[in-house]
């Protein structure tokens, strides 16, 4: 009872302090019980508020929760299982909610719920899937599972937004090389959306070309073999930086092979990928100067490139420091200067190309002896030296 009687004392004290008159009002008598009861309604009001929420199923303490709330997914009526996806997209920033989903065996669950009449649950149940690969256990998951086949049928969807969703869906998955692998043989259907969707917005685009760079990292046949390099060209000019980026990006990976090499010729894209070497953003540049670096390994990418005077531009790009740049933007242009090198390395093979580089040959000295040059660089521009300066 003392103890109460000193706690009440405390709080009051406490209370009088916060309160900007000069003493305590007459009256307010202060009470702890109406204190505590003040707090419970607020509680009260607030959880009022979140179970009335329309748009969402009530939820269940604990580990019911989950299973409950799939339960809700087989009603027919789609309200209900639209409220039930919602509560369960809530569910899934909770790692431990998530992980019950992939564990429990709910997520096949979900392929009826895929090919659902109503738009709002296709849209719902994509924007769920989302969530859940958001993390490697869900993408894994999901690759194992076999919701991969009518999902990638919604691509075709009526619905931009479920479209939308899906293809956040595809490019995580594709950040794994077994998704990447997985994707593979959906390669030549994404090229199919690429050239329809050319006035589709800015995002899908953008997914969209994200997804065919890592697919064709680990395979660029497939989309060479849906002429990718003349649908990629087409981007590259796009006014978007992002739309460039990741189309320079995609178009890297189809030039490693052969093949690529020689289509990224026949397709007159060089001109473009020069052009792109003194774009403002720094990623385009670098990812046109690795497609630039790739081509120039053939005898007709390196004619190609010093018919369009490309070595002044990238001697130009080699020459700019980066001390005063933030990390990010310092391991950009460490790309770019690394495959500016390669690309000049390349060129100093043929006649051409070593005449014009000799006469350059004290920029490229100064970076590979730069004790405060980062080392890859400095080694690249030795390999690029010892070329350039080779005799038989």
């Amino acid at each position: 009872m003392v103890v109460q009687r000193c706690l009440h004392a405390v709080t009051r004290q406490r209370l009088q302090r916060v309160w900007s008159g000069p003493t305590w009002p007459s009256h307010l008598a202060f009470s702890p019980g109406l204190l505590l009861r003040s707090r419970a309604r607020n509680i009260t009001s607030r959880m009022a508020g979140a179970l009335t929420d329309s748009t969402r199923a009530p939820v269940a303490f604990g580990r019911r929760a989950v299973p409950l709330l799939f339960e809700q997914l087989h009603e027919p009526e789609t309200g209900t299982r639209l409220r039930a996806l919602a509560s369960l997209c809530g569910l899934m920033h909770d790692p431990d909610r998530l992980y019950q989903t992939i564990t429990g065996g709910f997520l096949e669950q979900l392929k009826v719920l895929l090919t659902d009449e109503d738009p709002s649950v296709r849209v719902k149940t994509c924007e769920l899937l989302h969530l859940l690969t958001g993390h490697s256990v869900g993408r894994q998951a999901l690759l194992s599972s076999s919701l991969l086949p009518p999902l990638s049928q919604l691509l075709d969807d009526s619905s931009s937004s479920c479209r939308r969703n899906v293809h956040r869906v595809l490019n995580r998955l594709a950040l794994l090389p077994a998704g990447a692998d997985a994707l593979l043989t959906l390669v030549p259907k994404l090229m199919l959306k690429l050239r329809e969707e050319e006035e589709e917005e800015e995002e899908v685009q953008v997914l969209l070309l994200s997804t065919l760079s890592c697919c064709s990292r680990l395979d660029a046949l497939p989309a060479l073999a849906s002429d990718g390099v003349s649908l990629l060209g087409r981007r590259l000019s796009h006014r978007s930086p992002n739309i460039r980026r990741e189309a320079a990006a995609a178009m890297m990976a189809l030039s490693v092979p052969e093949d690529g090499k020689r289509q990224v010729c026949e397709e007159a894209v060089l001109p473009v990928l020069v052009g792109l070497l003194q774009d403002e953003d720094v990623e385009v540049q670098a990812n046109a100067a690795g497609v630039i670096m790739y081509t120039v390994i053939i005898t007709t990418g390196k004619q190609l490139c010093l018919d369009l005077d490309v070595v002044p531009v990238l001697l130009d790009l080699v020459s700019k420091k980066t001390e005063e740049e933030d990390m990010e933007r310092r391991r950009r242009r460490k790309a770019l200067t690394m495959y500016s090198l390669r690309a000049l390395t390349a060129l100093a093979e043929a006649p051409d190309g070593r005449r014009l580089l000799l006469e350059q040959l004290p920029l490229l000295v100064r970076r590979s002896e730069a004790v405060e040059e980062d080392w890859d660089i400095r080694r690249a521009a030795q390999t690029a030296v010892r070329v350039v300066t080779w005799t038989p």
